[in-house]
């Protein structure tokens, strides 16, 4: 829980269970991920060896990101967590966790 705690690091192995990004792509695919963020996160999976980073020698330098065979077995935890939260977002709102409103208070 540690590894995949923070706010986007599970969105950040769903997107890359698709196959290897760079980094411009990500932003892309997480606008509201700041750049520093997306950095420390990415080089946080990529210490536990989660994330492969490879730098192509080019002119400009190509950097992608993929998973590695570990991180490639977060596809079981990414596909329970989209499942739950589908569900989360598809049921009624319960009345005992409704905000109270003017016209029904909470006792």
């Amino acid at each position: 829980m540690h590894l995949l705690g923070g706010r986007w690091r599970l969105l950040l192995v769903s997107y890359l269970l698709d196959g290897p990004k760079r980094f411009n792509d990500l932003r892309r695919d997480i606008p509201h991920i700041s750049q520093r963020m997306l950095t420390l996160d990415l080089r946080a999976l990529e210490e536990a060896g989660m994330v492969l980073r490879t730098v192509y020698p080019e002119v400009p330098v190509r950097v992608e990101y993929q998973l590695t065979e570990d991180g490639q077995r977060l596809r079981k935890v990414v596909e329970v967590v989209k499942e739950f939260g589908l569900w989360l977002k598809a049921r009624p709102p319960r009345e005992d966790t409704e905000a109270p409103t003017p016209e029904h208070p909470q006792p």
